[in-house]
């Protein structure tokens, strides 16, 4: 008797995980999959409306706006936010003194204060006239002092790029920066006494050591860029988180809206469960592209 209690011991220990689970993830995505295929008006009034929300979300200019703006600011992420962040760790693993660490910490701590912090901060930053940037700008090009970022929908998401660059490139960096100090020198060495150019090296011999660290970086990149909200809704805070003809408007965002301030939740659950296959989809595709090239 006294062994199958034992037996069971590990499941006691296991047994507010599973109740924490079991409440608070398995319950409200199973919640959320069912309130997909019905129509809500607020959380007590609902009717079953099968597939209607999805084809609803298929002919709706402004998700399909969203979504736009969304993927583009995913682009942007993997494309020019972290080639920067491995250009800064490639600086600092080559550079040596107490200074690295300090340079380190500088990069890296604007992620410490939070979307909303920041969206504020650039908010005064990209003021016309006034504005940080605008008057930086205006010393180097000549151009941009009385410039309106968030009101021109021309530069809405150039500024909201900009905002996220301060925050995530220092954050990446962190990551490439521990995959490079990983990274075997031999090799390195060896592909320098063979004559290889240092481009040659990172590109042939660095990049590939590197792969996996890579990819998780690529692969959650774009799942945080496609659960973009704070940063926008604080920046934007004067047009609602949308901007000016909603160039700033995100999937998140637009689900907040449908879903919380309009109350039909069942429209908002179809966007999230859209939202995730997208990411899903686009992760599986990038996972599988890097074993590709890792077996050719």
């Amino acid at each position: 008797m006294q062994d199958k209690s034992r037996r069971f011991t590990p499941l006691w220990f296991l047994l507010p995980y599973l109740v924490y689970a079991l409440v608070f993830t398995v319950y409200p995505m199973f919640n959320a999959g069912t309130l997909a295929f019905y129509q809500t008006n607020g959380p007590a009034s609902k009717s079953f409306v099968g597939f209607d929300n999805f084809r609803f979300l298929f002919s709706d200019e402004m998700f399909h706006k969203a979504l736009w703006n969304t993927t583009v600011f995913a682009l942007f992420s993997v494309f020019l936010q972290l080639p920067l962040s491995m250009g800064l760790a490639l600086l600092l693993n080559s550079s040596q003194g107490r200074a690295k660490a300090i340079v380190r910490l500088v990069l890296f701590s604007p992620n410490l204060v939070g979307q909303i912090f920041v969206g504020i901060l650039f908010y005064v930053l990209l003021t016309p006239r006034y504005g940080l940037v605008n008057r930086i700008l205006h010393e180097l090009v000549g151009w941009g002092l009385d410039e309106q970022w968030l009101g021109n929908p021309a530069l809405v998401m150039p500024a909201i790029v900009l905002t996220s660059l301060w925050i995530w490139v220092g954050f990446n960096m962190i990551y490439f920066l521990a995959a490079l100090q990983g990274v075997d020198k031999s090799l390195e060495e060896a592909a320098r006494i063979d004559g290889a150019t240092p481009f040659q090296v990172f590109w042939n011999v660095t990049l590939p050591s590197m792969r996996q660290v890579v990819v998780f970086v690529v692969v959650t990149s774009i799942i945080g860029s496609y659960q973009l909200f704070e940063l926008p809704l604080a920046l934007l805070a004067s047009s609602d988180g949308r901007g000016p003809d909603n160039a700033g408007l995100t999937v998140v965002t637009y689900l907040y809206e449908v879903g919380f301030n309009a109350g039909d939740l069942g429209l908002g659950s179809a966007i999230g469960w859209l939202v995730a296959l997208i990411i899903f989809v686009l992760s599986m595709l990038q996972i599988r592209a890097s074993r590709v090239t890792e077996d050719a």
